[in-house]
């Protein structure tokens, strides 16, 4: 008989769950799977011996799961040394788990890795596989991670609900501010929100791009001479050409970054610089949970690899994540595969400089292209009466 483990890492998604679901339905379908624990709050969860076995769980319950945001066995960002994983290693024997699956966005797959790598130091028979998620899009080798999907969708509904507010009474610039501390693939979804008489956000910039004060006033001004209502999109992460944060970082601990008021910073400075009214918009939390805004593409391919992870594990897959290949655009079709856990751990996939405009304000078609499938489908269409 096996018994698995299935473990949350960061910051949860409108479909982390999904994956839960994917998993513990694939493991249900094996006889020889006794217990499937979860570690309740992530891996201190699991040093804590905080596990419940989700066998246990109502059917009706598990139906749930593809509705319910955040993590419903709860998710960490611990910082683990040695001696964590030594514990993990020992409650893991204490409880005869020989198969483990690690769901979570960068920082997982390296605890992922490790866990492995301390599990085969100690000679012990555990099989390690990782789940891909980040509303950030920024694991290496895999097209896409589950959480995107989401998290774009809602972005591209709001901005596209912004543009038509900001439109209808066209007196300030507002900017909005995203989540993406070193990469701006959640930025760059603002742009899907063009179309059906939405003209979508007027500037977007990244952080693979060096931020220039300079520039940007000067790309607002420009606009402001035929426009008098802007939306400018930007990522929290953004940095200036010495590397240095636009808005200073209000907390900073390990990989933990809580960043500055960038929209607020910028709105101010076109206050300021300017005389123009302007205002900033967060959204911060409520982009990755968002049920509402749920990309059915998201959920789908969410619990395709929480299935694929734990049919790999079973069947004797170890160090290893569950990645997509992008198969074709049109029709929209991937395919999930196994990559080593080496090639990912802490590696950060940034937006590819032919998604971003040579102004460096903006996204591309190619970005367009291959980001439109991934929100499930066509947004709200909308109407305007306005001849300008």
């Amino acid at each position: 008989m096996k018994n698995l483990l299935i473990m949350h890492g960061g910051g949860p998604t409108a479909v982390i769950n999904s994956s839960l679901y994917g998993a513990i339905r694939e493991a249900k379908k094996h006889s020889d799977v006794q217990h499937i624990y979860a570690a309740i709050g992530g891996s201190g969860g699991l040093t804590r011996e905080q596990l419940q076995d989700l066998r246990e769980i109502p059917e009706a319950q598990l139906e749930l799961l593809l509705s319910t945001p955040g993590s419903a066995i709860g998710t960490s960002r611990d910082r683990l040394r040695e001696a964590e994983y030594q514990k993990m290693a020992e409650v893991i024997q204490k409880y005869n788990i020989d198969c483990i699956l690690c769901n979570g966005g960068n920082g997982t797959m390296d605890t992922c890795g490790k866990l492995y790598q301390e599990c085969t130091r100690q000679g012990m028979d555990v099989r390690v596989i990782g789940i891909p998620k980040t509303m950030d899009n920024d694991i290496a080798v895999t097209d896409h991670a589950p959480g995107y999907g989401s998290a774009a969708r809602y972005i591209a509904v709001s901005t596209r609900e912004l543009c038509m507010d900001v439109a209808s009474m066209p007196i300030h610039v507002v900017i909005l501010e995203t989540s993406g501390r070193n990469a701006g693939w959640v930025a760059a979804s603002s742009a899907l929100a063009a179309g059906n008489g939405c003209s979508g956000p007027d500037l977007i910039y990244l952080p693979e791009r060096a931020f220039s004060e300079e520039k940007f006033l000067q790309d607002v001004s420009e606009l402001l001479t035929r426009k008098k209502g802007l939306v400018v999109v930007v990522s929290e992460g953004l940095c200036r050409e010495d590397g240095q944060p636009v808005a200073e970082p209000s907390f900073t601990i390990g990989r933990d970054v809580y960043f500055g008021d960038v929209g607020g910073y910028l709105a101010g400075l076109v206050q300021k610089k300017l005389g123009y009214k302007a205002r900033a918009e967060k959204p911060g939390l409520l982009g990755r949970a968002s049920i509402c805004c749920q990309s059915t593409v998201d959920r789908d391919e969410a619990i395709i690899a929480g299935e694929m992870a734990c049919r790999a594990v079973l069947e004797g897959e170890t160090g290893k994540m569950v990645a997509f290949r992008r198969v074709s655009d049109e029709p929209y079709r991937v395919e999930p595969f196994l990559v080593s856990i080496q090639e990912v751990m802490l590696t950060e996939k940034k937006v590819p400089n032919e998604f971003i405009n040579s102004e460096g304000n903006h996204v591309t078609d190619a970005f367009i292209q291959w980001a439109a499938p991934l929100i499930g489908g066509t947004l709200p269409e909308m109407v305007s009466f306005r001849n300008d």
